[in-house]
């Protein structure tokens, strides 16, 4: 069960530090952009919807790897003064009540809005813009799939933990395994 549950986590961390690297990429096409702005008076849109690209991307991407590091926003106002448990019952319940149905919703719904980009091979409807909105249009299948994949892992953690039972974060070799 253990086994599982890292193999989980481990997607996530792995398409979370590869996506972190489209982090360095928007910061140098965001300053290119203002580069020619300011510096010669040129402006590109295919750069401006590079960085536009590169943003989305790294957010959906990097969700999953944000909830495999326990990193999301959580209102614990009570949440932090229940015993491990009941947090590991409301983790549970969150999951399997919010957490997996709105990804598959949002793959449901998705489905086909990003078949017909596909199926059309969509691309910018400004001129000099990117000719790959279908590509961008698919992280709305791939953030919510990964998102589920996880939700697995911390559907699988949160119930070991309620039964009683030690269920540890995969290391992402930054020395964060913890239970």
């Amino acid at each position: 069960m253990h086994a599982l549950l890292q193999r989980l986590d481990q997607l996530a961390l792995r398409v979370g530090h590869a996506s972190a690297w489209l982090s360095l990429a928007l910061v140098l096409v965001t300053v290119t952009v203002v580069g020619l702005r300011y510096g010669f008076n040129q402006g590109s849109i295919a750069l401006q919807e590079t960085a536009l690209y590169l943003h989305g991307a790294l957010f959906m991407l990097g969700m999953s790897y944000t909830l495999a590091r326990d990193e999301h926003v959580r209102v614990d106002i009570f949440y932090r003064r229940m015993t491990p448990e009941r947090r590991a019952l409301v983790d549970l319940v969150g999951t399997l009540a919010l957490l997996a149905p709105l990804c598959i919703t949002l793959l449901v719904l998705s489905w086909d809005y990003v078949l017909v980009s596909w199926q059309r091979l969509e691309g910018s409807a400004d001129a000099g813009g990117l000719p790959l909105v279908f590509v961008l249009k698919s992280l709305l299948l791939a953030m919510p799939a990964l998102l589920l994949v996880q939700a697995l892992a911390e559907g699988l953690r949160a119930w070991l933990r309620w039964q009683g039972h030690a269920a540890a974060r995969a290391d992402d070799g930054e020395g964060q395994g913890w239970s």
